[in-house]
């Protein structure tokens, strides 16, 4: 009666109720059910190669970048080039947390560590949101100081310096928009790359103004404009990674909808139990009880629930499945 398709086993203990009864199999042991499907697996390893290779290009591209920036900066005395050189230097250093990441959340489960260290991908997401922080706190001190000491300022070195950044940073967010729906990192590095293009494009413009007008105060209020762009942009990512930390449910995941759709299908009774959390910045698991009439339904009822969830993007799913005669012995407690 055990059916099962699996990349490999994984025993999930996670919320389950001492009183809950699972349903005996033909050998007389509780049925379990976990799924992974191997076309996931082959999906997700390719996609992990894919996103690597982009990140080296970016890393590359941006390193470069960070390089021609900050010697521009000390050249003209542009507070505006400097915050966004360390602002990018920051972003490279992202890139390659990021990258890092990747290959955590595909590691393989060991004894000691039974989902791998795909957990630590989203510590990651945090550690790159802080980083961000620190580099918003940076700029505003420094673009406050300088409204008090201001300094002459080249605006054509500045113009040119940003117009290289907004070609730099507009490549590597359009690169990387392909690919930012499939983990939170990705998204993050994405939002951060298409704030720094808009960023240089406000750059250009101060240069432009600085030529004409000669208002070197424009620099540092670019560069509190930098910061607030930078806030704006990582605060989501802050917290989602913060929820996802702490075993909340992932964005884009209804609990209650989750269990309305299994619940509405042929066979199943009732659903309790469900929980919702992420493994890595990249798959999600659930775990959740299913009343089912009889053991006859067993088959039926698991292979509808694992394609529900297929739908869904939840590939690490355990359903334990009760009959109807079984779960109303203990109802009351659960």
């Amino acid at each position: 009666m055990e059916h099962t398709h699996e990349h490999h086993h994984e025993e999930h203990e996670h919320g389950h109720e001492a009183c809950s009864t699972r349903l005996p199999n033909k050998h007389g042991h509780h049925e379990h059910h976990d799924h992974h499907e191997h076309g996931h697996g082959h999906h997700h390893a390719h996609t992990i190669e894919r996103l690597s290779t982009i990140y080296i290009v970016a890393v590359a591209l941006n390193l470069a970048f960070v390089i021609v920036e900050a010697v521009a900066g000390f050249v003209g005395n542009s507070l505006g080039l400097l915050s966004d050189a360390g602002h990018n230097l920051s972003d490279v250093f992202s890139l390659l947390l990021a990258m890092i990441a990747l290959k955590l959340a595909s590691s393989h489960a060991t004894k000691r560590f039974t989902y791998g260290h795909r957990k630590a991908s989203v510590l990651i997401s945090l550690l790159n949101a802080i980083i961000l922080l620190v580099a918003v706190g940076a700029i505003i001190v420094e673009s406050i100081e300088k409204f008090f000491t201001p300094m002459e300022v080249n605006g054509t070195l500045i113009i040119w310096t940003a117009a290289v950044g907004i070609v730099i940073n507009g490549v590597t967010a359009w690169v990387l928009s392909r690919q930012n729906q499939h983990d939170i990192n990705t998204r993050g590095a994405f939002l951060h790359m298409l704030a720094d293009t808009l960023v240089s494009v406000g750059v250009v413009v101060s240069g432009v103004v600085i030529n004409i007008t000669g208002w070197t105060i424009v620099d540092p209020i670019i560069g509190l404009v930098i910061a607030v762009v930078i806030l704006v942009s990582t605060w989501d990512l802050l917290s989602e990674s913060l929820r996802m930390s702490t075993d909340a449910v992932p964005e884009g995941f209804d609990v209650d909808d989750i269990q309305n759709r299994i619940s509405a299908i042929d066979g199943v009774l009732n659903v309790h139990h469900l929980h919702i959390w992420a493994i890595s910045t990249t798959e999600t698991a659930l775990t959740c009880h299913i009343v089912i009439p009889d053991a006859t339904m067993l088959e039926e009822v698991t292979d509808r629930v694992k394609e529900l969830l297929d739908g869904i993007n939840i590939h690490h799913s355990t359903l334990e499945l009760e009959t109807k005669s079984s779960h109303c012995k203990d109802v009351n407690c659960c």
